[in-house]
């Protein structure tokens, strides 16, 4: 083998924690290089996850707008076709636009990229495996891993590619599903779920728990289920699925207790799991923890010595913009000595229609910890811009502590969730109050006004219900 490349910092992965990580260690200074096996950087979240999903959920709802809502605004359009390979190619063009863009920032901050597997070779040297199977050795102060999650699956699920897969699969179905089971009523299944609803599909979501969405505040979700049923969603709660295989009509899903399911195609949207296998963790002593994952420290070391974790490897939520906040946290401490990522300000958003956004406690788990608390909240349905836009379902909550009014969670379902938390996320990162947010001028009429209403509804002064 040839002798060892040298680096100050090697990044084994180039998902959104990855690469960030990569260009924010690059601006400090560091000679740094990423390792990643597939031709394309940006991670499963780019290539396969959150950009090509978004891009399908954008496309099927304005399919549906074309055909069933633009009349009521006074625009007739007549012979509405859907052209499902000329939207997933427009898909595929946003993936591929994006994905030469990270490509981009790689040659800009001179980041030396390596194709192929990473994997630990003890100390701080790093194989990278191709695909001819050609090795080269590499040598780093510092080595970050943030190779991030593949999807789970259960027991009893034959995954074949076609009939029965993930939202890997989901996304490129060449026609719409006569009849789609989803297993799994967490944010990827409502997503693509709903994506697949609006162009055609009957869709069926079996989830194992008795709610919808088990990591959002209760309340809110069961609005979400409300809206979503309407839309033409059917919910089975409280089901065990024990099994789902390809037969000789598409698909077949067994549930205990009752007739089994059969579906043009089934989606196992069961959650993810950390993508730690062929990384030879055992050689730098690298032990995972009960649920696989790596263990770190507040500033993301592992056990072993110059070697970090970040993203979906490591325990918290799997989401992109926690792994790329951890990953800026990670490189600015090595370069700095600083670094920090407030966990209790990192949103959580599901891409339906309308969007479910999250930050904070949800009011289960304040109930949980004994925290006392006041709530407000304020619907959709009162608000002007609302009207205007005709999406009225929904509704904005906010939770504050009974004595100090300190914001401590901020929950909204309805229109452009997504983007209206974020005003939510920065009020918490300055601990601000609800009377803070009460007294903060918001523009009329915007969506935004429902925030303002809800932290006014938390000391009982709501001013447009």
């Amino acid at each position: 083998m040839a002798e060892a490349k040298k680096h100050e910092l090697v990044v084994i992965g180039a998902g959104p924690g990855g690469y960030v990580a990569a260009i924010r260690a690059a601006q400090l200074g560091l000679d740094v290089a990423c390792i990643e096996k597939e031709p394309r950087l940006g991670g499963t979240c780019l290539r396969i996850g959150c950009i090509p999903s978004k891009a399908l959920l954008e496309s099927s709802e304005l399919y549906h707008e074309t055909r069933h809502t633009f009349a009521s605004h006074g625009i007739v359009a007549k012979n509405v076709e859907l052209d499902l390979k000329a939207m997933l190619a427009r898909k595929d063009g946003v993936v591929d636009t994006l994905t030469k863009g990270i490509a981009g920032l790689f040659k800009k901050n001179k980041i030396t990229r390596y194709e192929g597997h990473g994997r630990l070779a003890g100390g701080t040297k790093v194989e990278v495996v191709a695909a001819d199977g050609a090795v080269t050795a590499l040598e780093a102060q510092h080595v970050l891993i943030a190779t991030g999650s593949t999807s789970a699956t259960l027991k009893g699920i034959e995954l074949d590619g076609e009939r029965v897969g993930t939202s890997t699969e989901a996304l490129a179905w060449p026609e719409v599903p006569k009849h789609l089971v989803v297993i799994g009523a967490g944010a990827i299944g409502l997503e693509l779920g709903s994506v697949w609803c609006r162009l055609g599909a009957k869709v069926t979501v079996l989830e194992y728990m008795d709610r919808i969405l088990p990591a959002n505040d209760a309340e809110i979700a069961k609005e979400a289920q409300k809206i979503l049923a309407k839309q033409g969603l059917e919910f089975r709660l409280g089901v065990k699925v024990t099994g789902a295989r390809k037969d000789a009509n598409g698909a077949v899903v067994t549930i205990e207790g009752q007739e089994p399911l059969h579906a043009d195609r089934v989606l196992v949207s069961v959650g993810r799991r950390p993508n730690t296998e062929g990384l030879a963790l055992d050689k730098a002593g690298i032990a995972l923890d009960p649920k696989g994952r790596i263990p770190v420290d507040a500033h993301y070391r592992t056990s072993a010595k110059g070697i970090y974790a970040i993203g979906d490897v490591i325990p918290g939520p799997m989401l992109a913009h926690k792994a790329e906040e951890e990953g800026v946290a990670c490189v600015e401490h090595i370069a700095t000595g600083y670094g920090h990522v407030n966990y209790d300000a990192i949103p959580n958003i599901v891409y339906t229609h309308p969007e479910v956004a999250g930050v904070g406690k949800t009011e289960e788990e304040l109930v949980a910890a004994g925290v006392p608390y006041r709530k407000g909240a304020f619907p959709y349905l009162a608000n002007g811009r609302a009207k205007a836009l005709g999406m009225t379902d929904g509704k904005v909550k906010i939770l504050a502590h009974k004595d100090t009014d300190r914001i401590l969670g901020v929950h909204i379902v309805g229109a452009r969730a997504g983007d209206l938390i974020a005003e939510a996320v920065a009020a918490m990162e300055f601990a601000a109050s609800s009377e803070d947010l009460a007294r903060t001028c918001h523009a009329h009429p915007t969506l935004a006004e429902v925030v303002k209403e809800a932290a006014l509804a938390v000391d009982g002064r709501a001013l447009h219900i």
